[in-house]
């Protein structure tokens, strides 16, 4: 009965949507990939905000239900039915009245299944199409027969990419370069290698003083284009894909015709979605990295690099699950284990399948004593809250499980965080539906 609700509802939405597409013809930005979506989107939304009219995808709205809503300004009504009458109706106001409608929108598509994406590019065709990186082993491919079936699934909002439109390329990723093949659209590349067109350089952690200690503030970097060369900040982030994502952004925004010297000074102001690599005060001078969001193998490898990258006194790695990787997943949490055992000072891990990720961090040469496994976050959590000293550098990450599968590591970062009272504000999943 709840499937047969559900499929109604995203049918009358998506009608609406369509409907509402062809009325009121917005310029589309459509971003996917296997890595950094969310991020991208937000980042390209901030750029562009403060000059023309724009929606941007909530929070990680990619799916069939979730794009309906974003174009049509709706909250998901989750289990109430009335709410859910109300969706429609507001959507039908959009459909038959002239409403104010934004300009732009910038709308994440993402895969979790075969056919997902297929099925939006029957009614949406992007002006710009931006693809972040497609790994050789991505998140959610247990649902598909390989990883290439995942890489031809998020083909298809290249070949729905407009005629006249404009193909946003990370050129570090010969995969995502490939995609040319599949569309007569310009193309325009981002990323640190030298064959980029919008190409980052330089980059480096923000450091500042707290508390008489050495502690990162975010992210610094040069961006270069047609001869032109800005510094861009991002602030309360670590790591090289929220850099990546900036760089995109920038990209979108040269295409569109936006100055690069306004977009580079807007990035000084961009908040990151939060769990992805956020930058937390922690308990008895630490700091805490934040990458409780989600996980997967090439997002759990950049966060480790990140980590080992830093200055500061002990760096611990709190590792959760990583889920749907199908039979992939005893693999790549041994490849995760062997990164982090060979720099890493404390690792706990927490879940059935993070015990690979411990196996093989004690082959990599970490010491027994040094690796400890939990079942949840909060007992891992409890126990490192007994263990924090001045200058630790915490990097927390893991799936989000659902039904058995429960990792939630953001509990594990309340219970480490300085000022806990503000996990409603820095913490993902910290709604009531959640809690």
């Amino acid at each position: 009965m709840l499937k047969f609700f559900k499929k109604n509802i995203v049918s009358i939405l998506t009608w609406e949507a369509a409907y509402v597409l062809r009325k009121y013809k917005p310029f589309i930005i459509g971003v996917t990939g296997s890595v950094g979506k969310t991020t991208t989107k937000d980042a390209i939304y901030h750029v562009l905000k403060d000059s023309i009219k724009s929606r941007k995808s909530q929070k990680s709205f990619n799916s069939e239900l979730g794009i309906p809503l974003t174009i049509l300004g709706l909250d998901n009504a989750w289990h109430n039915p009335i709410f859910w009458v109300w969706n429609i109706t507001k959507g039908l106001l959009f459909v038959i009245l002239p409403l104010p409608y934004p300009k732009l929108l910038v709308l994440e598509i993402g895969a979790d299944h075969p056919g997902d994406i297929k099925k939006v590019t029957e009614w949406i065709h992007p002006d710009v199409v931006v693809v972040t990186r497609l790994p050789d082993h991505p998140v959610h491919v247990e649902y598909f027969s390989s990883p290439n079936e995942v890489r031809k699934e998020k083909a298809e909002l290249v070949r729905a990419l407009k005629e006249h439109g404009v193909f946003i390329a990370n050129v570090d990723d010969p995969a995502v370069v490939k995609l040319k093949e599949l569309t007569v659209a310009r193309m325009l590349t981002y990323g640190f290698g030298e064959e980029a067109q919008v190409r980052g350089g330089y980059i480096n952690i923000d450091y500042e003083e707290r508390e008489g200690q050495k502690q990162p503030v975010g992210m610094i970097f040069r961006v270069d284009w047609q001869g032109n060369s800005v510094p861009v900040r991002l602030r309360g982030v670590l790591g090289i894909q929220p850099c990546v994502s900036a760089l995109a952004a920038l990209a979108v925004g040269l295409a569109y015709g936006e100055s690069l010297l306004r977009m580079s000074e807007a990035l000084g102001t961009f908040q990151a979605s939060l769990g992805r690599m956020h930058i937390i005060f922690g308990k008895n001078g630490s700091t805490i990295i934040d990458d409780s969001y989600n996980s997967s193998p090439v997002a759990a490898e950049a966060a480790l690099e990140t980590l080992k990258s830093m200055e500061g006194g002990r760096k611990i790695a709190m590792l959760g699950d990583m889920l749907e990787l199908g039979e992939y997943e005893e693999e790549e949490h041994v490849h995760i284990g062997r990164i982090a055992g060979k720099f890493v000072d404390e690792l706990i891990v927490v879940g059935r399948r993070a015990v690979w990720i411990a196996e093989a961090a004690k082959k990599s040469g970490l010491a027994e004593k040094h690796i400890h496994s939990f079942a949840t976050s909060v007992e891992a959590g409890k126990w490192m809250e007994t263990q924090i000293q001045p200058g630790d550098i915490i990097l927390v990450k893991g799936s989000q499980g659902s039904g058995t599968n429960l990792i939630r590591m953001e509990r594990a970062v309340k219970l480490l965080m300085a000022h806990p009272g503000d996990a409603s504000k820095l913490l993902v999943r910290q709604e009531s539906s959640w809690q």
